[in-house]
């Protein structure tokens, strides 16, 4: 992976080890569902949920988007994302809520990342 795309990619919290094991050392296939990674919709389904207090859903939307983050090992956002699905799953709604800044903004920055690339 040439430098510059790798130092990008770390600095958003991707564990590239991880990410290349399990793309089977294909970076651009890696690059390629990256790229596909903004495409879903989980995100704004589990703002809006979360929003408008709908927190089944927004449980749903959150599980859906760690799987997500799970698959092309972006850490970062993985553990901020499973923090707001156990906080969901425990009926801990307020914690959920606080979550929710910290979630934005991780999301967002590997996204800008991403777009990058």
């Amino acid at each position: 992976m040439e430098e510059i795309r790798k130092e990008k990619l770390l600095q958003g919290g991707v564990n590239i080890e991880t990410a290349m094991e399990r793309f089977m050392e294909n970076e651009e296939l890696f690059v390629r569902f990256l790229k596909k990674f903004h495409q879903d919709n989980s995100y704004e389904l589990l703002k809006s949920a979360m929003a408008e207090k709908r927190y089944k859903d927004a449980f749903t939307a959150a599980h859906t988007l760690k799987g997500l983050c799970g698959n092309l090992s972006l850490d970062s956002l993985f553990k901020i994302v499973d923090k707001e699905v156990e906080f969901l799953r425990n009926d801990r709604y307020e914690e959920a809520e606080q979550v929710q800044p910290e979630l934005v903004k991780e999301y967002e920055k590997i996204i800008q990342i991403i777009d990058t690339l």
